[in-house]
């Protein structure tokens, strides 16, 4: 039963789960020694609740249960202890339970180890207590807690939890310890963390090594003063927890104060934002590819044609594709929605270099001048121009000549940025030559619509020179 339990609800290797089997022999002795009930518990998959795996019932006294409970499950919430070795692999002793016949119980547990360390179980032992003596430990308890918090005059007693008092206010956990390591006072925040993990009792009374949620000693705060432990998983939640050693004004002990953060919703939420920025990131890497084919396969239809303006037709739609590509490919290595202009510019020069230059002519590209980020479509939109424009160069300025440079050149200004693509070329008349032969109407469309900014042309016999510019959003402007 042990092995077939352990292999269906933990992932535990075979070799520990002999370990247990092996522990698990011992336990009618064990339970006869120490007149109670006896369990081993192994983790399961569910960080909330662990699994009866054996148990042993002594016959010198009555047991607490009338059945096995061997295959039922321990949940965090009735028996917290429990879980708490089985996280932090150290025992906690006479910690209150509910059984799964729900009848409360003392339980002492203590971690089953393998031989690299590792909890890979626990042994449990369960004794019933009298509601008489709880009831005088609590009344015991409650009147020490009372007499000392009443001495220290540092926090308010059972009866001042007023709404003026700061430590009921406060988000954090707030807990003190007496030197001997006793709970001398707790929060409501505090209380409430404890209660969701699945504390019965309250917590004033109960020792350090019962309530601390890792290895930590208490000897070892006293001696170094203060320790901090931040991203500490205790079952679904994560803690920040602080100690701190306090000395009274005449600079006595005064207590150690445990402070717990709950940070459970803030790293969730980060959890959720990477998991969000991954999932944008290969989106963007999957549009990229997916425009890449498109690409490819316009170059392998342009290749059966023969028209030499439907090839035209092809070349530019296929640069043009290949520049929306680029900024989804600088989105997808950055995961985040701006883009470094300069970045993006450069990889439309590349391609066009690759995939636009005339084989027979000596065309030099050059880009300079400043850089900054904007988003996306911005992004977008200004690659779209700057290839149109490039392409319009390639296709016209050159007319006759074996060489030839084409500048492109980035000016970022407080409000507005400008884009200059300049080359040395033929030149054109303004007059004379339409601006859809040239290739700019589209450019004056998306700049005017998309951009939200102005293009001007200036062209002659020693070039031509295109302008446009657009607001920087405040994102941009400050980068």
């Amino acid at each position: 039963m042990l092995v077939a339990l352990c292999q269906q609800y933990s992932d535990l290797d075979d070799a520990d789960i002999q370990l247990l089997k092996k522990n698990a022999e011992c336990l009618d002795n064990i339970a006869e020694l120490m007149g109670a009930d006896i369990f081993i518990d192994c983790c399961t998959r569910d960080p909330d609740m662990a699994i009866v795996v054996a148990q042993a019932q002594p016959s010198s006294v009555k047991s607490l249960y009338s059945s096995s409970v061997i295959g039922k499950f321990a949940r965090r919430s009735k028996e917290p202890a429990v879980l708490r070795t089985l996280e932090i692999g150290m025992p906690t002793m006479d910690m209150s339970g509910v059984t799964q016949e729900d009848k409360s119980v003392r339980q002492s547990v203590s971690p089953i180890k393998n031989s690299s360390g590792n909890v890979i179980g626990v042994l449990i032992a369960e004794k019933d207590v009298t509601e008489r003596v709880r009831a005088e430990k609590k009344l015991s308890v409650l009147t020490q807690t009372t007499e000392q918090l009443i001495e220290r005059k540092a926090l308010p007693t059972q009866g001042d939890r007023a709404d003026n008092s700061l430590p009921y206010h406060v988000t954090d956990g707030i807990l003190i310890f007496s030197r001997s390591g006793v709970c001398t006072y707790a929060n409501p925040v505090a209380e409430k963390i404890y209660r969701d993990l699945g504390y019965i009792e309250r917590l004033e009374g109960l020792s350090f090594s019962n309530m601390t949620f890792h290895g930590v000693e208490f000897d070892n705060i006293l001696s170094k003063k203060q320790i901090t432990l931040n991203d500490l998983e205790v079952g679904n939640y994560i803690f920040h927890i602080k100690y701190t050693y306090v000395k009274s004004k005449n600079d006595n002990f005064a207590g150690v104060v445990m402070l717990i953060n709950d940070v459970t919703d803030v790293k969730n939420k980060e959890k959720e934002l990477v998991l969000k920025t991954v999932a944008i990131s290969e989106i963007h890497h999957r549009v990229k590819n997916n425009l890449q084919t498109i690409a490819s396969l316009l170059k392998l239809q342009c290749r059966r044609i023969s028209d030499v303006s439907a090839k035209e037709a092809f070349n530019e739609s296929i640069s043009q594709v290949l520049s929306i590509a680029a900024t989804h490919e600088i989105l997808a290595e950055d995961c985040q929605d701006d883009v470094d202009i300069m970045t993006m510019l450069e990889k439309i020069k590349a391609n066009t270099v690759q995939h636009g230059l005339l084989a027979n002519k000596g065309i030099t590209i050059k880009l300079k001048g400043d850089t900054f980020l904007c988003d996306s479509d911005t992004a977008t939109s200004i690659g779209l121009v700057v290839n149109e424009v490039t392409q319009n160069c390639l296709k016209y300025a050159f007319t006759g000549k074996d060489s030839g440079v084409i500048d492109i050149e980035i000016c970022k200004g407080a409000m507005y940025a400008n884009i200059s693509i300049i080359d040395d070329g033929i030149g054109f008349d303004l007059d004379k030559d339409s601006s859809e032969k040239l290739g700019l109407l589209i450019v004056r469309r998306i700049v005017t619509e998309k951009l939200k900014g102005n293009l001007s042309t200036e062209s002659g016999r020693g070039g031509t020179k295109v302008l446009f510019d657009f607001p920087l959003n405040q994102h941009s402007a400050l980068n």
